[in-house]
């Protein structure tokens, strides 16, 4: 054995004798206070004192006294740190694997993500495994949990920006005004008329009516900007022409929805409409900004930095600066801090290297990590327990079949108006239909309100999830019904061949080659 392994296993073994000595020794010690100041400590203080040292010595455990060190354990477990790690754990596995067995159904694995946050939640896990759910979601613990969210759906919302086509979408910008106003005027109205029935019996007592008919209208016509997003995203169409339209009509739709929502708040609050009109203002000078100023700017920076040699973390770090900033200014105008960072996204350069450099850094993380935060802490605050009453089930399919109408019809109409097809409607219709948790944020500003009894929150909150749920086997049914054996095949089948000839003896070879390529006339002639 070499000299230096026995100096070490000697080093080991004196340090052991020397703490343990020590340990022992000073095991019996007391400490007495001393005062190095003039005055003298009081007999009340020096009992404290003495009682504190007490308690704590009595509470050292046994190695052997596996109660006491449960104890402990368990005290480990409920700090901050130790919770949202367990917490993080929990919910990107349930995230992870319930949305990949939704893409397994054939639905976005966004609805699998916002149904494992509903399992985690009171309405299942809080009623299987109500201590449990105690200890993993104490009520204390929410805020960090929706802080993280926040910065998740953040980040998502900047890639969904730099995702976009300008160019396709200074085409269709009139278009996509057209179909996000339409899709908040129809549904606004029939859910203002829907209130006028369900008033008396499920509005909260002392509620003005003109209040909870604005709410009920509000919430009809939110779309789920950043679900539809990922549905875009998860299907490829945001390079597409229809990808494009339908999110730039549901940004569209969002931000005037959002602004007609804070509105409608000042008029719940006894406020003025000028509060509203003012947020109006600030948000479309806002967005003259960055379009106008900030765009051109972001277009000379990315002619110099766009190889990953050049994205020093200097420059990283001033891009997520500029996220966080233009987050941060329209959260303070009233809109939304997500919108900002759809803004910031959007005037990013079009530079295809530094776009996949800022992509490559922040879509995983936030995607794998964050976003699912997002979901979950929404599935967390909602009860589907009060929708026990059999008395209250045709009022929530009222309440979907209106909401359907309004959103899938106004938005298709819309569509068809500005001159796209009945596929390409029906199609922009059933992705602007897509709530999710976006709604639950105005159903929970209108719960927090007191305008929206619980039963009224939580038939509203299940309208959010089934008409998301929806949105895949629309996509999926209209693709059908204009490709396989629909519209078109229709169409296509009643069509003839024209074939012009001028010798006789050519006619019969082009009928060949005729019936070659379209073999089913052959048959229908026979």
């Amino acid at each position: 054995m070499k000299k230096i392994s026995l100096f070490y296993i000697f080093l080991i073994f004196l340090f052991i004798l020397s703490l343990g000595f020590i340990l022992k020794t000073g095991q019996n010690l007391e400490p007495v206070k001393v005062n190095f100041h003039s005055s003298q400590t009081s007999p009340e203080q020096n009992t404290k004192t003495k009682n504190h040292l007490s308690k704590n010595t009595s509470s050292r455990p046994d190695f052997l006294d596996l109660e006491a060190m449960g104890k402990i354990f368990s005290g480990h477990l409920k700090q901050p740190i130790s919770r949202l790690l367990l917490q993080l754990i929990v919910i990107m596995f349930s995230a992870r694997f319930f949305g990949k067995l939704a893409t397994v159904l054939g639905q976005p694995s966004v609805i699998g993500e916002i149904l494992a946050g509903i399992l985690l939640g009171p309405s299942l896990l809080g009623l299987a495994f109500p201590e449990g759910f105690q200890l993993l979601f104490p009520k204390e613990s929410l805020s960090t949990l929706q802080i993280l969210s926040q910065l998740g759906l953040l980040l998502f919302m900047f890639v969904i920006g730099m995702e976009l086509d300008l160019q396709i979408l200074k085409n269709q910008a009139e278009s996509a005004v057209v179909i996000s106003h339409s899709s908040i005027m129809f549904p606004f109205l029939l859910g203002a008329g829907l209130a006028y029935f369900i008033y008396v019996p499920l509005a909260p007592e002392g509620v003005d009516f003109i209040a909870f008919c604005l709410f009920m209208g509000i919430g009809m016509s939110i779309t789920a900007f950043p679900v539809l997003a990922r549905i875009i995203l998860e299907k490829g169409l945001t390079k597409t022409a229809l990808g494009s339209l339908a999110l730039t009509a549901a940004a569209a739709d969002d931000v005037t929805a959002w602004c007609v929502l804070a509105i409608v708040v000042t008029i719940v609050n006894a406020g003025s409409f000028s509060s509203g009109i003012l947020m109006i203002v600030m948000s479309l000078t806002y967005m003259f900004v960055m379009w106008k100023g900030i765009l051109p700017l972001m277009k000379r920076a990315g002619n110099v930095y766009t190889t990953k040699e050049s994205m020093t973390k200097s420059i990283t770090a001033f891009f997520f600066l500029f996220i966080f900033l233009s987050a941060w200014i329209t959260e303070a105008i009233g809109i939304h801090a997500l919108f900002g960072a759809f803004l910031a996204g959007v005037v990013m350069p079009d530079k295809k290297e530094l776009r996949d450099n800022l992509v490559e850094k922040i879509e995983d993380f936030s995607l794998t990590v964050l976003l699912p935060l997002f979901f979950a802490f929404t599935g967390l605050r909602t009860k589907f327990g009060l929708l026990s009453s059999s008395g209250l089930w045709p009022i929530f399919f009222l309440i979907l079949f209106v909401a359907v109408l309004g959103k899938l019809g106004g938005s298709s109409i819309a569509s068809r108006m500005s001159g796209k097809n009945w596929k390409d409607s029906l199609s922009i219709g059933i992705l602007m239909n897509t709530r999710g948790l976006m709604e639950l944020i105005v159903l929970n500003i209108g719960y927090d309100l007191g305008v929206l009894s619980e039963e009224i929150f939580s038939m509203m909150v299940l309208m959010a999830l089934a008409t998301t749920i929806m949105t895949g086997p629309g996509l999926k049914l209209v693709e059908f019904l204009f490709t396989k054996g629909g519209l078109t095949a229709k169409a296509t089948s009643n069509a003839g061949i024209l074939i012009s000839f001028a010798q006789h003896s050519r006619g019969l070879e082009l009928l060949k080659i005729a019936y070659g390529l379209f073999p089913e006339k052959k048959k229908k002639e026979r």
